[in-house]
């Protein structure tokens, strides 16, 4: 099958290789209390995949003795519903490892959660929180009903406790686009987001990160359902950005699935795209690469899998789980 992606890469005289790994993010389940409408996941309540405690302390293990990791990323589903993630958490920032949790902040007002603000404040661990706009219709379009209003009640929560505000504490937003349209420019963005966040609600927070949504999965289900997958794929396709490429996360991200399997990026890992072992056939199953077979300094030289969504993250100004990628 012709590869799209790689044919561009090589029109532009691109070749996409890895640098060490500084980033293990880590799917700890596919369970959550949202059904998001953008979601590349296909997350919520019903799901049932998750992280066990022993794969987390096989993770865990492998992740001591992996210099070149600063950064744990824990993403989902909801990655606080998954019981091994204060367990998770604790440990990596035992060992100095920052830690992001990928919060939805509606997971903060639900029953049994209400201590979490606080522990990831004294863990000190920075929160990334998705919240598509400013205003209640865009977000709860995306989102479902009532999620603006418990969302906003989250990020009012985090404040007292000085996320936003105490440099300890770092605080960021997620934007995603409600159509089939790129993002707008992320600082313009940011701008508006502070001023009205602020004015309507007295909410302060660090960053907003710009990410465009990859035609996968649920959002893909969605385009098609409207008639725009074909129209959205090609409007990745046309606007190819080759300055994209070296602020790509799959160049020093190592993404880690719920049973510990090992994939580029997590949009790779919701396609099944694992990789493999180093050196061995690609077609075994036993020779799948898991976590804590991983040598940190050999992956350098594992091939990246590319497919047609990889136009997502290198179209208009790029698009990462830190936002966009060029200026």
């Amino acid at each position: 099958m012709i590869n799209l992606f790689d044919q561009t890469l090589d029109q532009f005289q691109i070749k996409l290789t890895r640098n060490a790994p500084e980033i293990l993010q880590v799917n700890v389940g596919k369970m959550c209390n949202l059904t998001c409408v953008h979601c590349h996941v296909n997350a919520g309540p019903g799901r049932k995949e998750i992280m066990t405690r022993e794969v987390v302390d096989k993770i865990l293990g492998w992740l001591e003795k992996a210099d070149t990791i600063h950064t744990v990323d824990l993403t989902g589903g909801a990655p606080e519903m998954n019981p091994e993630f204060k367990h998770f958490v604790k440990s990596a920032r035992a060992m100095g490892k920052r830690v992001i949790d990928r919060c939805n902040l509606t997971i903060l007002l639900v029953e049994g959660y209400e201590d979490y603000a606080q522990f990831l404040a004294d863990q000190q661990v920075e929160i990334v929180a998705s919240l598509p706009c400013y205003s209640a219709e865009n977000v709860e379009e995306q989102r479902g009903e009532g999620v603006f209003d418990d969302s906003i009640a989250g990020l009012q929560i985090l404040n007292k406790l000085g996320y936003g505000i105490d440099p300890a504490l770092q605080l960021h937003l997620v934007y995603n686009p409600n159509g089939a349209f790129l993002p707008g420019d992320q600082a313009e963005l940011e701008a508006d987001y502070k001023v009205e966040l602020d004015k309507a609600f007295g909410i302060k927070f660090n960053q907003l990160f710009a990410i465009t949504n990859i035609p996968i999965a649920r959002y893909a289900s969605y385009l098609k359902r409207n008639k725009q997958l074909d129209e959205y794929m090609q409007l990745l396709v046309d606007n190819f950005n080759p300055s994209s490429i070296d602020g790509l996360m799959c160049r020093n991200t190592i993404n880690v699935g719920w049973k510990g399997e090992v994939y580029d990026c997590d949009f790779n890992q919701q396609l099944k795209l694992q990789l493999e072992d180093e050196g061995k056939e690609s077609d075994v199953a036993d020779h799948k690469l898991f976590a804590w077979d991983v040598n940190v300094d050999t992956f350098i030289n594992l091939p990246i899998k590319t497919a047609k969504h990889c136009f997502g993250c290198t179209a208009g100004a790029g698009s990462s789980c830190g936002g966009t990628l060029v200026a």
